[in-house]
């Protein structure tokens, strides 16, 4: 185990590992530097339990939510609800799609206190695997306070985040890494370690999925974009990360009426997002979604909607997993959106989608993206195609944003598929170039 963000090793030991470690940054490959270096704390046994499962690196959290029941009065108490959630981009990912049949090896870390105590025993109690969390002495365990107007937008938050996924912790892992269908990392990581995270996969050929998690945040993608096959930024996020991988350029961030009901057509707010949206593709992003908010998500790919190998699909499907891919591929086809990619009537290699939103009973909306990416890699994993993902995963955004905590506590897969068919079957196309 590591102690004070250092691997547990002392004395001598300690430091000639150091040494070793020094010069093998500088002169050995990264595959054989995980290899002959760290050691994987998992038995041959454990190993073998999860082999095959996406592998899933980033931030574990615990939310605040604070909901007044009326208008906030400034500088006084104002009545209302108060909450603790069990939260991070990266962990909300990962347990949603073990509620959608597909348990991912959830990489992260917490601190020796009561909020990470509170985040591992809810993750023991889903039946999701301890093994790649670490616990640490000396840090604080990441909590986000998020307070929210009374209709349930988030009004301001409070981030206090100590607690990094080190390089080392990461490549203990990197058997789990190499055999997995899909790596996914969220920009909590600093930029080190979604280096090795990025580069263990690309030794395997495995795909990585970048989850901005903030504007700040989602300007990380600069040092590992070349390693990159999908991306989840929301329109604000889209922005930064191209003005991060085009020194020189500009690009605007839209700006929104406050008013209700005078929002940007999707029309409009594709010509607005094309350049950017363009900028990721051409810096070899193979699949980009970009969320709207209640305007719903624009799928843009160059070239074909394929970017995960038929023999990396997971194994590991459970039965709400193969139940959900049996009712969408019974009743949402994507056949002709198939076709039109493969067909001569577009000019472009570039293209996008446009994904309405269903209306919904609005409670909180903190998880509905983090919800949207679960159920989309819970999809793909499980066998679907990436138009029927994305359906999927608008489908699961639009239960997550009407309950209180960020996953919900169950999905119905007929409830789910029905949905999946609306939103596809209204999926407009857009061509980029």
């Amino acid at each position: 185990m590591e102690a004070a963000g250092r691997c547990s090793l002392t004395g001598k030991e300690s430091s000639a590992r150091r040494r070793l470690e020094s010069i093998a940054r500088h002169l050995l490959p990264p595959e054989i530097l995980v290899r002959d270096l760290y050691a994987n704390p998992l038995s041959a046994e454990e190993l073998s339990s999860w082999d095959a499962a996406p592998v899933i690196i980033g931030g574990m959290v615990l939310d605040i939510h604070a909901k007044p029941s009326a208008h906030p009065i400034p500088g006084t108490t104002t009545p209302g609800k108060v909450q603790y959630v069990s939260g991070g981009v990266a962990r909300n990912v990962a347990e949603c799609m073990s509620k959608l049949g597909n348990k991912p090896f959830m990489i992260s870390v917490v601190g020796h206190d009561v909020a990470g105590d509170l985040l591992l025993k809810y993750w023991k109690s889903a039946g999701l695997p301890t093994k790649g969390i670490l616990k640490l002495e000396g840090i604080t365990t990441p909590v986000v306070s998020n307070i929210f107007d009374s209709s349930g937008e988030l009004a301001m938050a409070v981030a206090s985040v100590e607690a990094v996924v080190r390089c080392c912790w990461i490549q203990r892992f990197w058997h789990n890494i190499c055999s997995a269908p899909l790596l996914m990392v969220d920009a909590n990581l600093n930029s080190r370690s979604l280096e090795v995270a990025c580069q263990i996969a690309a030794g395997s050929g495995i795909p990585v999925w970048f989850e901005p998690v903030s504007v700040t945040k989602s300007r990380r993608i600069a040092s590992v974009v070349n390693y990159i096959t999908c991306a989840s930024p929301n329109e604000n996020e889209l922005v930064a990360m191209a003005n991060a991988l085009s020194p020189g350029i500009e690009f605007s961030y839209i700006q929104h009426q406050a008013s209700k009901g005078k929002g940007h057509s999707a029309d409009s707010l594709f010509e607005m997002l094309k350049p950017a949206m363009c900028l990721l593709l051409q810096k070899g992003v193979k699949l980009l979604v970009v969320t709207l908010g209640s305007d719903g998500l624009f799928l843009c790919c160059r070239e074909g909607l394929s970017f995960m190998k038929d023999d990396l699909r997971s194994r590991r499907v459970g039965s709400f997993g193969r139940q959900l891919y049996d009712l969408v591929n019974e009743s949402c086809s994507s056949m002709k959106h198939v076709n039109f990619i493969k067909s001569g009537e577009r000019s472009s290699k570039f293209f996008a989608f446009h994904y309405p939103a269903l209306p919904a009973s609005v409670v909180s909306l903190t998880g509905a993206g983090d919800c949207l990416v679960g159920g989309i890699l819970a999809s793909i994993c499980n066998g679907l195609d990436v138009m029927q993902s994305v359906a999927v995963g608008t489908a699961v955004a639009k239960a997550a944003v009407e309950t209180q905590t960020n996953v919900p506590a169950k999905f119905s897969p007929r409830m789910v598929a029905d949905a999946a068919k609306q939103i596809l079957s209204a999926a407009k196309v857009f061509q980029l170039e």
